[in-house]
């Protein structure tokens, strides 16, 4: 399904279920497909999943705009058009950041938050991983390729069957006759690097922000981009959030693991 964005932008969306609505927001690269391990688990839910402006099925735009806000406003504008005046989200990294953005603009908004892997400081060694292959298509030639490669290079990641490898590859590249191609626009890592504010937000501020929703973060344990040391203050701030270390695994885990069920499960029954 599509919608049009204030700016005239066509962005793709999925509405599936009923019950408590759920809007889930992906990383930075990804699409709403990024749901698709933990949503056969999620019941009496309405999932609503959204491709960002410039990834997936949704439109390429002025790349100025692939932006937090903007994309916090693009959220809010698809619950608008879902006739919704709240919602819980469930942001995996990039997610995350958009959802601390609205926690402190349009708080009313929502319901609760779960975080996956994501918090209000950013480890250098996280960032820089993104920014390596933020942007580019990948050296791999076919699906294959792209699966052998994947599994050795995904730092952090152990225990993960072929399979897994085999449709993230399939999710997240498209195969073309010069070989495999990123589902987004390029031009989304011009956007990451020149559009960062002269005074970037006080992340901790929107993190406090949370107050009064319900709220629970998920950390890969080998995670290079949440250190234990933000999740330890996070928790120190929210002394009731509900946490999951996911063992095995990086930036950012599947959320199909037991781990990560658990703690969504626990989360979603504090808004049911």
């Amino acid at each position: 399904m599509k919608f049009t964005t204030s700016d005239g932008l066509s962005l793709h969306y999925t509405d599936q279920g009923a019950g408590l609505p759920l809007l889930c927001l992906s990383g930075l690269t990804r699409t709403g497909r990024d749901f698709d391990y933990v949503a056969p688990h999620l019941t009496g839910v309405r999932l609503i999943r959204l491709d960002y402006r410039g990834r997936g099925q949704s439109d390429w735009g002025d790349a100025s705009r692939y932006t937090i806000p903007r994309e916090g406003n693009d959220a809010l504008e698809l619950l608008d058009h879902l006739g919704l005046e709240r919602a819980a989200i469930l942001g995996t990294s990039r997610g995350g950041l958009i959802a601390m953005e609205l926690a402190q603009t349009h708080k009313d908004r929502l319901i609760g938050v779960a975080l996956n892997d994501i918090g209000p400081d950013l480890a250098p060694a996280g960032l820089e991983a993104i920014v390596s292959y933020l942007g580019r298509n990948p050296s791999w030639q076919t699906a294959d390729e792209a699966v052998e490669k994947r599994a050795a290079l995904m730092a952090g990641f152990a225990n993960v069957p072929r399979t897994r490898w085999q449709a993230e590859v399939a999710l997240h590249y498209t195969q073309t006759p010069d070989g495999l191609r990123i589902t987004y626009d390029p031009a989304l890592r011009d956007a990451v690097l020149n559009n960062r504010p002269e005074n970037p937000p006080d992340l901790w501020a929107q993190f406090d922000a949370f107050a009064g929703l319900p709220l629970a973060t998920i950390r890969g344990a080998n995670s290079d981009l949440l250190t234990p040391e933000t999740l330890r203050e996070m928790q120190r701030r929210r002394p009731d959030m509900h946490v999951a270390i996911v063992p095995d695994r990086g930036h950012i885990p599947f959320l199909d693991e037991p781990e990560a069920l658990a703690c969504l499960q626990a989360w979603l029954k504090d808004m049911t």
